[in-house]
């Protein structure tokens, strides 16, 4: 029996859709919500990423802006800008595109956007938030993971779900956004001795390790949620996963396409995320 494929893409638009709404009525109270992104370089990809972020404000209604700055700018001068638009009541969410050039501390960046405007989730605090089950802004790929299981409507609760990847990004903040729905969670890394066997009595497999086709069907319980966070560039030029899709499609319960699974939803995430700080930052409850 093929595997009910996970589309993200069209979970995304539903939950557009819903924001569209959503903007609106913010719009009536006289509030916009707004996106601040800042790019430092010439990074294609982050390019690319950046102007997926505006075309996403402009779809939702959202007050966007765009600091591209060269490739010579001074981690002096990026945290100049950061601290302008922690001040600017029009910006309710600013995000650093990473990779940064060598020269500027990500860290030092990180740290210096305020935890209510950090809508990508990744200051300490935030982070911090997130592990005791305080509110927080949801690091967006993982808070897309959860999404995305509910929406193809998989319950979480009781499952046991694991992670394989532990990064800052991705595997940790999954893991802790599981937990968080009641599964019982496993984290496999690159150290896990009989990672297979382990991967394979979970109910929800979530993998991001960065590697090419790294998992097949050995690694997967008949039935399971397969949930790819993999992004690679073939020779060839097109995409693939850390999961060898094809392999596992007989195998899983459900399973998401790369591409077309996780990526839609990232931006999507990032959008919830500036909606929340606008409400947040009006005194609005959720």
């Amino acid at each position: 029996m093929c595997a009910q494929i996970i589309e993200g893409k069209k979970i995304s638009d539903l939950i557009r859709g819903e924001m569209i709404t959503e903007t609106a009525s913010l719009k009536a109270k006289g509030i916009v919500p707004g996106l601040a992104v800042v790019l430092v370089g010439e990074d294609p990809a982050s390019k690319v990423y950046v102007g997926s972020k505006e075309k996403a404000c402009q779809q939702l209604g959202f007050y966007s802006e765009v600091h591209r700055l060269s490739a010579e700018t001074s981690e002096e001068q990026l945290l100049a800008v950061i601290d302008r638009l922690n001040n600017q009541s029009t910006i309710n969410g600013i995000l650093v595109q990473l990779p940064l050039p060598k020269h500027i501390n990500e860290k030092a960046v990180i740290d210096a956007i305020r935890v209510e405007k950090d809508v990508d989730g990744f200051h300490p605090e935030s982070v911090g938030n997130l592990v005791i089950g305080d509110d927080s802004l949801l690091p967006c790929t993982p808070a897309g993971v959860i999404e995305l299981i509910k929406r193809s409507g998989s319950d979480i609760s009781g499952k046991h779900a694991v992670v394989i990847g532990r990064s800052n990004i991705v595997g940790k903040p999954v893991a802790m956004l599981l937990l968080r729905e009641n599964a019982t969670v496993t984290i496999c890394h690159s150290r896990t001795a009989n990672m297979e066997e382990i991967a394979k009595q979970a109910d929800i497999l979530v993998v991001a390790i960065g590697k090419t086709k790294a998992i097949d069907s050995r690694f997967v319980k008949p039935g399971a949620i397969v949930i790819d966070v993999g992004i690679n560039r073939l020779p060839d030029g097109k995409l693939a996963g850390d999961v060898d899709y094809e392999d596992c499609l007989e195998t899983a319960g459900s399973i998401t396409p790369v591409p077309g699974g996780v990526g839609p939803m990232t931006i999507t995430m990032l959008m919830k995320n500036t909606i929340t700080a606008a409400k947040r930052a009006n005194g609005i409850k959720e």
